[in-house]
């Protein structure tokens, strides 16, 4: 190999590490839906980014689909630019109710992470530090039901395929999951757990801003469920190729109370080897609660 081919390997090998390290601990994310729409606005990106600093938030899952992917990179690439001068990482948001199923639908999410490993090629500066999935087969009426995981190998499937794409390219993978997972039999569980290195609960509905309970009341059934949840994903299961889980709450649930609460999950879990810190649905939410 010729030196200046020397010297563009060893650049490209710098610039295609995540800009900051995959810190496992005390992780802060935030989802932000219709990024194309919503950051189009002036200073869109800046509000964001202050709104991040506000509420100490540390990564950001921005939804990309396969048109923003060609019409909106210099958007994008001006927004992770900016979340990582404020030291947060930004992950390319993917979504899908049938990437569990083999085929078009599994083939259509993989071009989709490859879009997102072609887009970091491009903008090595500016690049994407991971994937976040949102893949949910549960919404499907087959799939409904209490006990009905019988999409699960399917969907394990799909994760292992996205995060052999993904750590080639040196990117993170991270996905959304429901409650009803945790409750699967042991070998369920562990097939989940080693199929991703992190994953995000996503634990709704526990309260609601009209339920009339005090903010204790609500304070003490969060700290109580999120024990409770994070004390089953990881009965039984040892080893050291577990993922780490993350809890997510959203604005819905608790209105104005949701940075406390979300606060109250890092004090009740923090010791917990398994949790990984919190995550806030949505930026969207968030923005037209304040409206």
């Amino acid at each position: 190999m010729d030196r200046p081919a020397i010297w563009r390997a060893f650049l490209f090998g710098i610039f295609c590490i995540p800009a900051f390290a995959a810190n496992d601990t005390d992780a802060h994310g935030l989802w932000v839906w219709k990024s194309a729409t919503l950051l189009n606005a002036p200073r869109a990106p800046e509000t964001l980014r202050d709104f991040c600093q506000t509420e100490g938030i540390n990564e950001v899952y921005v939804s990309v689909s396969a048109s923003d992917e060609a019409s909106e990179e210099g958007h994008l690439g001006r927004l992770i630019a900016l979340l990582h001068r404020a030291d947060i990482r930004a992950e390319a948001l993917l979504s899908s109710e049938n990437a569990d199923e083999p085929g078009k639908h599994r083939e259509k999410l993989l071009g989709r992470v490859r879009g997102v490993i072609d887009f970091n090629r491009k903008h090595p500066a500016d690049r994407f530090d991971g994937i976040h999935l949102d893949i949910e087969p549960q919404q499907r009426p087959e799939n409904k039901g209490p006990g009905n995981l019988r999409f699960l190998p399917g969907l394990v499937d799909a994760y292992r395929e996205v995060r052999a794409l993904a750590e080639r390219a040196k990117l993170t993978v991270n996905a959304d999951i429901q409650n009803k997972l945790l409750k699967g039999g042991l070998a369920q569980r562990r097939m989940l757990f080693t199929s991703l290195p992190r994953l995000t609960l996503m634990l709704y509905e526990l309260s609601s801003p009209q339920d009339g309970e005090s903010t204790e009341a609500k304070l003490e059934k969060l700290r109580t469920a999120s024990r409770k949840f994070l004390d089953m994903a990881y009965e039984n299961l040892d080893g050291n190729n577990l993922a780490r889980m993350a809890i997510a709450l959203r604005t819905p649930d608790y209105g104005d109370k949701l940075p406390a609460m979300l606060k109250e999950l890092d004090r009740a879990n923090r010791s917990n080897p398994h949790y990984r810190g919190w995550a806030w649905h949505s930026y969207n939410d968030a923005r037209t609660k304040d409206r």
